[in-house]
């Protein structure tokens, strides 16, 4: 994913999250129709979009999701989109396995002060199917563009990184016959 332009990933990155927040406009409106009853549901299918989602674009900017530093990775990225501070954690050189549970508990509590407002709605039968469609959607893209500036931000620092080595030719050096 090094080689490909930066402009055509942004390109691609924006379908993925227009795409995934069409998906969860469609489900938050068919599970809105059955108002609170279908809350548990559409919570999950909420999350597992939006999930599968960041790891899309993990993927689309280079970054393998599959082994456990990956996996830090993600979890990582989903915390910076939400504003999580997790370096201090990191500073203290702690274990990922006690890190993980934190940024886990805090990626809750930011998903659910962003999700409160949404289940109001349900309360409403029929306006709950629009309003939840449209809760659905923007939390899918709002969590989607924050996850991308994130990752833009660091493919492009790796990008830097992996060039600064290479020493570039310049026409100004002296050419040896």
């Amino acid at each position: 994913m090094q080689d490909v332009p930066l402009e055509r990933l942004d390109a691609i990155a924006e379908v993925l999250i227009r795409d995934a927040g069409r998906l969860a406009l469609a489900e938050g409106a068919g599970f809105g129709l059955g108002g609170m009853i279908t809350l548990i549901p559409d919570m999950s299918l909420l999350t597992a979009i939006t999930l599968r989602l960041i790891q899309r674009l993990c993927l689309l900017y280079g970054f393998e999701t599959r082994g456990h530093d990956e996996r830090v990775e993600l979890w990582l990225a989903a915390a910076a989109a939400a504003g999580i501070d997790y370096g201090k954690d990191l500073a203290e050189k702690q274990m990922f396995e006690k890190l993980a549970p934190r940024i886990a508990k805090r990626l809750a509590v930011k998903l659910g002060e962003e999700t409160a407002e949404k289940w109001v709605g349900r309360l409403i039968p029929l306006a709950s199917s629009a309003i939840g469609g449209a809760l659905n959607f923007s939390f899918v893209r709002g969590w989607g563009r924050r996850v991308q500036r994130n990752l833009r931000e660091k493919h492009i620092l790796s990008r830097a990184s992996a060039a600064s080595p290479l020493r570039r030719y310049s026409s100004s050096e002296p050419t040896f016959n």
